[in-house]
């Protein structure tokens, strides 16, 4: 007897993408939308594509895909986001291990993330070593890390699959800026909590490490303008978070509204 999978997607404010995520994953046993209260139709489609939808306030992104996790049918759990989509291919290949009942042959499986950047996916750069464990044994596995940059790790053996998941990534640079800065504040809150200090020389060495990292080393710029947009993106992140946590290290708390949004 296979065992059953339980495709797992949180949400808000998805209608333009969960449609396609749902679509990607109808193989498998159950799937489970976690929502945090959008306005919009995301909800709706889930449901008329035979999800089961559970809309729930949103603490954060590790306390989420904990909670979602737990509230699964099934012990084996693939997890995506909901901009993004499994390749028709990995589909294929997951149904075939639950199928063939080879699935539990390892407790967890590491599969590659192909992220879309203005039309194109990017190959090089930070972005290029992009994988995460995705499929996995809840039984076997734990939400580790802070409520931002969280991962799933396993107790036991895991195996890397070759199942690509597409990313649609950041609309336009506009998202991406948006995004980027409410994780920087995410980060420096956290790190502010945990009592760690920076300084100003921090705020200008690790912003253009990450950008020579990313565009040079990681041949960033093999990927054309994008490349250099994505680098220089991320260096103005890394640069936000040392900002900020000086800024509430000294108690001048920046203005800042956070989104609700758990898009990434």
């Amino acid at each position: 007897m296979s065992l059953k999978i339980s495709a797992c997607i949180l949400t808000y404010n998805e209608e333009e993408n969960i449609e396609r995520c749902i679509s990607s994953v109808s193989f498998c046993d159950q799937i489970l939308v976690v929502d945090s209260h959008s306005t919009d139709s995301t909800r709706d489609i889930a449901r008329s594509l035979g999800s089961d939808v559970i809309e729930r306030d949103w603490p954060g992104f590790r306390s989420q895909r904990e909670f979602t996790i737990e509230a699964a049918q099934h012990n084996w759990i693939l997890f995506l986001d909901a901009d993004e989509q499994l390749a028709p291919d990995a589909a294929v290949k997951i149904q075939e291990l639950r199928d063939s009942g080879r699935l539990d042959q390892v407790d967890g499986y590491w599969l590659p993330r192909l992220n879309k950047y203005y039309g194109k996916y990017i190959r090089n750069g930070d972005w290029r070593s992009d994988r995460g464990l995705r499929l996995f044994d809840r039984r076997r596995a734990q939400v580790v890390g802070r409520e931002i940059h969280e991962h799933v790790k396993c107790v036991g053996a895991t195996a890397s699959l070759d199942a690509t998941i597409y990313h649609e990534s950041y609309s336009d640079i506009h998202d991406q800026l948006r995004k980027l800065s409410s994780y920087a504040r995410l980060m420096a809150e956290a790190w502010h909590r945990e009592g760690r200090r920076t300084n100003s020389l921090a705020c200008l060495i690790n912003p253009a490490w990450r950008f020579i990292r990313s565009y040079v080393l990681r041949l960033g710029f093999l990927d054309g303008w994008r490349g250099y947009v994505i680098a220089l993106a991320e260096a103005h992140y890394v640069l936000e978070k040392y900002l900020t946590l000086i800024a509430l290290n000294e108690g001048a708390d920046p203005s800042y509204q956070e989104s609700s949004t758990n898009a990434r």
